[in-house]
């Protein structure tokens, strides 16, 4: 049995529900009991445990497999007499907080995150946080091995309401955050509207906000439906922003919030409607990081503007350093450095993905919230409003996104090679400025009047696919840089370019006006 295609990083995920364009289930009951039970013998052998002395939890998030595929895992793992915690409907992040406050073992969610109704997946938690590339590698290479590793008693299953047990950390958080005249109702003037997408994070508004005073009458798609109806459950997709801040203006709310579907990853609007996404998102949850951590490293990934490394290191005081895209490799990185002794009070991604130290470096969409929230509790005693921590962050005049498929079997080889010979081109070039602490991929900059901006070119960390990033802070700005770019590829083979020779105007955000389209010739 051949596995390790279900491997997404450090997460397996597969289709589960079969579609008419994808008939075939991957995660079938059988595969997904010999992981979870490969996942158990690493387990044990990392605590040193005998399978009738560990536990572990599991949990879910809305999908319509969840129900299978959950019976699945309590079925695989319980037989090896492994004890179980059933927390079924859960947060990712709340999962892992089962090792801390619960003493498990280990934790298994079931999610995949904000894909499409018919994916799941399976993400594995130690008391050390989420499982390696290489780890994940092992427990699939020995899956396909089919374990069948079976116990005399089966373990014992305790059914628990665990996210309500994590709602109330998150409620004291905030009370102990804010410390109000009124301790226990310290958002009772708060008006805030959460989205949560019909994923997970409904909880936030019904089991942390709302207790603690807060109206929360604004809110929208807190039930669960694995459908996701409504939008895509994603706080980078532009109509899930949409839908919040269209939610925060249209009823006056303070603050909007926004969850992806298991709620590692969150995004926020302010009460003018501002979107505190992406750059903003980070350059907020920095703010509030370093308080108390003066001079402290905020690792995020690559495609950060220029605008927020001056906001962290100018006017913040702390230092940027930007590495490589994917939450676990940020992660990791901050890690390291604390290791080292360098104070790293924070590590997160452009998409909501936010890690503070305090937090044991987990990615807790809901955390983040709660921070900001207190934030925000604390600023209003001084007639102040969210948005006031960020309004100096510089944002670019025009901002695209790009993906270029690769289309040979080779694409890793392939892309490489063409970020190598753009470095070779670009330190040629007196027109380009390679920047000398990018980790992944190629980024250049221009310096002169018609661009003053920036493109990131880089490999995909999974799939045969270029994404391609650019900043412009003059007009019609990036489009020149496209330009600059095509020429340098227009060339190459087994790279379909065929999107940079056309672009929208980026300046063009009118919905009434019909977007001008550009030949990059």
């Amino acid at each position: 049995m051949k596995l390790m295609h279900l491997k997404s990083g450090t997460d397996v995920r597969g289709v589960a529900v079969a579609t008419e364009k994808y008939p075939e289930i991957q995660l079938t009951d059988d595969v997904v009991k010999y992981i979870s039970k490969s996942f158990i013998k690493f387990l044990s052998e990392k605590t040193s445990k005998a399978y009738s002395d560990l536990l572990v939890s599991v949990g879910h998030d809305s999908r319509i497999s969840a129900d299978r595929i959950r019976n699945a895992v309590i079925e695989a793992v319980g037989e090896m007499g492994v004890n179980i915690l059933n927390c079924s409907y859960c947060s990712t992040p709340a999962m892992f907080m089962t090792t801390v406050t619960r003493e498990c073992d280990g934790a298994i969610q079931i999610t995949a995150s904000h894909h499409p109704f018919d994916r799941n997946g399976l993400k594995f938690f130690t008391r050390d946080g989420g499982l390696s590339g290489d780890e994940l590698k092992s427990i699939l290479a020995d899956a396909e091995n089919e374990p069948k590793d079976k116990a005399e008693k089966n373990g014992t299953i305790i059914e628990i309401d665990y996210i309500s047990e994590y709602a109330q950390i998150l409620r004291n958080m905030i009370k102990k955050g804010v410390n109000a005249e009124d301790y226990d109702k310290p958002l009772k003037n708060f008006k805030i509207a959460v989205d949560a997408g019909n994923g997970v994070g409904g909880f936030y508004a019904t089991k942390v906000l709302a207790p603690l005073g807060a109206d929360v009458s604004a809110s929208q798609f807190l039930e669960p439906d694995g459908m996701f109806p409504n939008h895509i459950p994603n706080p980078e997709n532009k109509v899930a922003m949409e839908y919040i801040r269209n939610a925060t203006i249209n009823n006056n709310c303070d603050l909007g919030v926004i969850f992806d579907t298991d709620v590692d990853r969150a995004s926020c609007v302010d009460e003018k409607g501002d979107e505190i996404n992406r750059n903003s998102i980070v350059a907020l949850a920095s703010v509030i990081a370093l308080e108390g951590n003066e001079g402290g490293s905020i690792v995020t990934d690559s495609v950060t503007s220029d605008g927020l490394r001056e906001f962290i290191e100018d006017t913040l005081g702390g230092k940027h350093i930007r590495f490589k895209r994917g939450y676990k490799n940020v992660i990791d990185e901050a890690i390291r450095r604390t290791s080292e002794g360098e104070n790293t009070p924070l590590a997160i991604e452009t998409s909501g993905h936010a890690a503070f130290k305090e937090n044991y470096y987990l990615d807790d969409g809901a955390y983040l919230i709660t921070k900001i929230i207190i934030k925000a509790a604390v600023l209003r005693k001084e007639g102040k409003k969210i948005g006031d921590c960020i309004k100096s962050l510089k944002k670019p005049l025009e901002e695209k996104e790009l993906r270029f498929n690769i289309t040979a079997d080779n694409f890793r080889e392939i892309g490489e090679k063409l970020i190598e010979e753009i470095k070779v081109i670009a330190e040629k070039d007196d027109d380009m400025i390679l920047a000398p602490d990018n980790y992944e991929g190629v980024r250049v900059s221009f310096a002169d009047e018609s661009k003053k901006g920036w493109f990131l070119l880089r490999l995909s960390v999974h799939d045969p696919v270029m994404p391609f990033n650019t900043e412009s802070d003059v007009e019609g700005g990036c489009i020149e840089i496209c330009k600059v770019f095509y020429e340098l590829v227009k060339n190459v083979k087994d790279i379909d370019f065929t999107r940079v020779k056309y672009q929208w105007h980026p300046m063009d955000k009118s919905e009434t006006q019909p977007i001008e389209m550009i030949e990059v010739k």
